[in-house]
């Protein structure tokens, strides 16, 4: 009975010495390992080459997955002023959906190439959905669509920045598990020195 209390509090203390590699967070981004006790880290890795080969892929991954919500970000950051952009056109033609004169206006031809045009009014609108979809709208529904997509989009530019700055997080973590190991391999190297 001694003994299997002994194996289970051995169990227990391997478990609290670090932080382990799979729990997930923030879109799947796996935490990362943090060294309490770089001693009994390198216990368990067969060097200290191996355990810094780990921990630099996983600091490539952390790289390419910030390059990745980066990315998101900005396509995000330019989606949001475009949703506002047609949200006032839209509610510029609500305005004058019960004028009787026709609005005056002027559209793009092509690239420099400007032509005069009146509209009518109307209650309907078409929306590019984007893959070369438009559809068409009463001038309600195309309103509350978007403004349903203008608050997902902050939303999800709330999520990104949320998840980039853990994302960050992580990444400084690992490089400081990296100097961890690299400075303890150091103090290895210089001990086997003097000892002989």
């Amino acid at each position: 009975l001694i003994f299997c209390l002994f194996i289970l509090q051995e169990f227990y203390n391997n478990r609290m010495t670090e932080t382990p590699l799979v729990k997930k967070k923030h879109r799947g981004i796996p935490e990362a390992l943090f060294l309490n006790d770089v001693d009994a880290y390198m216990v368990k890795e067969s060097s200290s080459e191996t355990a810094l080969q780990k921990l630099d892929e996983q600091f490539q991954k952390y790289r390419f997955m910030e390059s990745n919500l980066l990315n998101k970000k900005i396509r995000l950051s330019t989606q949001i002023p475009d949703i506002k952009a047609t949200l006032s056109s839209i509610n510029f033609l609500k305005n004058k959906k019960n004028e009787k004169e026709p609005l005056k206006t002027q559209f793009m031809l092509s690239d420099q190439l400007f032509v005069h045009a009146k509209v009518p009014t109307t209650d309907k609108v078409c929306l590019w959905l984007g893959a070369n979809v438009m559809l068409e709208y009463n001038i309600d529904e195309a309103d509350e669509l978007l403004k349903k997509n203008l608050s997902a989009a902050e939303s999800q530019l709330l999520e990104l920045d949320n998840d980039l700055d853990y994302l960050r997080d992580q990444i400084t973590t690992t490089e400081v598990s990296m100097a961890r190991i690299y400075n303890w391999d150091v103090k290895r190297r210089q001990k086997l020195k003097i000892s002989s």
